[in-house]
């Protein structure tokens, strides 16, 4: 059977075959790009608003580097890991393993880019165990993204007045 291609395809690589991972990559940034947008329109303080807007250009830049080549410098990763590690300084004590995923909803709307960044995570994984070549630094980038949202979630439900709720699994103790 011969596939349809419709005239307005919103996208040209979405008939790409399944096994062909750049789309899902491509989807998959461009949905956290445009939360990161959400987000940013959930939160108040400017320095913070500054930061993610960042972010969202800076997701946008690995957007292609499947496709392509990674763009992203290693300054920008740098300025991310310090990102990171701020706000796990800011939120030192509010975590000792895991919680629940509440709170304010931008904490909660950061709790969803942090597991979109660990499924990015496990889709460049399963890219590389096609025998494709990936970056070392896209890896530590998308590692990178999960840690910064989750450190966000914590940081934004402390300035809410949130407190965390521990999760004690009944599996693994």
């Amino acid at each position: 059977m011969e596939l349809y291609r419709s005239p307005y395809e919103a996208y040209p690589f979405l008939c790409d075959d399944s096994d062909d991972l750049r789309c899902d990559f491509e989807l998959l940034t461009d949905a956290m790009a445009s939360r990161t947008g959400l987000l940013r329109a959930q939160v108040t303080d400017e320095a913070l608003r500054e930061e993610l807007l960042w972010l969202c250009e800076l997701i946008y830049h690995i957007n292609p580097t499947l496709r392509t080549f990674l763009s992203v410098t290693e300054a920008e990763t740098a300025r991310l890991k310090a990102a990171v590690d701020r706000l796990r300084e800011r939120c030192a004590g509010r975590c000792a393993l895991f919680v629940l995923t509440q709170g304010c909803q931008a904490a909660c709307t950061a709790h969803i880019l942090r597991v979109e960044a660990k499924e990015l995570v496990r889709l460049i994984y399963r890219h590389c165990r096609q025998g494709h070549p990936v970056p070392p630094a896209l890896l530590d980038i998308a590692n990178l993204l999960s840690g910064y949202f989750f450190c966000l979630a914590l940081y934004l439900n402390a300035l809410a007045g949130v407190d965390e709720i521990p999760y004690v699994s009944r599996n693994y103790k």
